[in-house]
């Protein structure tokens, strides 16, 4: 009996082990990759690891970031937005198409004061969400051709605002948010920062956010349950719109010019800063945590590279080939999650 006993408590503590591991397997894997990539820079470059290239690091993940957090809500829904760079340029020009310009600036817009072209420009990126979710809840377009669409809608409202010219003027807060800083921090870090800690905090402590992992979890068992799953969808992809909106507006003033085409690689950058980050992309598993480490992994593998004078296309390569090893990771680590215990 007493040996009995022992295998019951063995095995009861192989099943925690276990327990905990399959729990926290989609955090270790990039967690470890990120220490890694800490360690490699810091010894290859004695410039990488100083507070001056940190800001660096942080101000060039931010955009990515902002657009990151929208697009997190959509993946934990088991959905996919390809139209958030899109939304975040045709954001960033509406708002200075509405933003008096240089007079060496050739473009036919209608200035207004900074308030109100700041409205309009959020104002643009719910609409564009809205038709998005409206697409996919109602008509029933699958979010992956739904969103396809909008991606080219919203290339196309850049084009006919900016006509293949540059303007440089957005509104002065945006302006600020967007270039400015607060003694030595940024306030483009800042903002992420905070858009970061809210979506969190959504996700982790309110029913909304509860219904967004029973959404992606089990959408069937999530509408047994009398979760309205279509508006959770539609909710999430406005969100992702605002979100890339607002990136947007704060991209263009930290670039210091609007012009089309200017986040073509904000799509990819958004999506490997969540999928390297280890949210699933078959929903109900993850978050913004996630998401933070995927963006500083994408963030200190481009700055580190930078600072070892690797060539440019080898660095396009290196990503590639780390978000391919990324997806792959994330499907096996969801085999894992989901395998039964098999020990009895």
């Amino acid at each position: 009996m007493e040996a009995l006993s022992d295998d019951a408590v063995l095995e009861g503590s192989l099943r925690k082990i276990l327990g905990r591991l399959k729990r926290h397997s989609a955090a270790a894997a990039p967690f470890v990759t990120l220490l890694a990539l800490l360690l490699f820079f810091s010894i290859a470059s004695p410039r990488f690891a100083s507070l001056d290239n940190l800001r660096n690091i942080l101000s060039e993940i931010s955009v990515a970031g902002i657009i990151a957090v929208g697009l997190t809500f959509v993946v934990l829904c088991g959905e996919i937005d390809l139209s958030v760079a899109s939304v975040a340029n045709a954001t960033g020009v509406i708002a200075a198409f509405f933003t008096a310009q240089a007079e060496t600036v050739n473009i036919d817009n209608f200035p207004l004061p900074g308030a109100a072209a700041i409205v309009l420009s959020l104002a643009a990126c719910f609409v564009m969400g809205l038709i998005n979710a409206i697409g996919a809840v109602k008509v029933g377009i699958p979010s992956f051709i739904m969103t396809l669409a909008m991606l080219q809608i919203a290339n196309g409202v850049c084009a006919m605002l900016i006509r293949g010219q540059i303007a440089y003027s957005v509104p002065p807060m945006v302006s600020m948010l967007g270039g400015g800083s607060i003694g030595p921090a940024p306030w483009l870090v800042i903002v992420a920062g905070f858009i970061l800690l809210a979506a969190h905090l959504v996700l982790a402590y309110t029913r909304f956010g509860r219904y967004v992992y029973m959404v992606g979890g089990n959408r069937e068992a999530a509408e047994y349950s009398g979760v309205n799953t279509r508006l959770i969808v539609g909710s999430v992809l406005v969100i992702s719109a605002v979100c890339s909106g607002v990136a947007g507006m704060l991209g263009v003033a930290y670039f210091g010019s609007a012009q089309q085409e200017e986040f073509d690689t904000y799509l990819l950058d958004a999506i490997s800063a969540v999928v390297v980050g280890g949210t699933s992309l078959f929903g109900g598993q993850g978050g913004i945590g996630n998401t933070i480490i995927g963006l500083l992994v994408l963030g200190i593998l481009n700055n580190g590279l930078d600072h070892i004078s690797i060539d440019s296309f080898l660095k396009i390569l290196i990503r590639g080939l780390i978000l391919l090893a990324a997806l792959i990771i994330n499907v096996y680590v969801q085999r894992f999650r989901n395998s039964p215990d098999d020990r009895r």
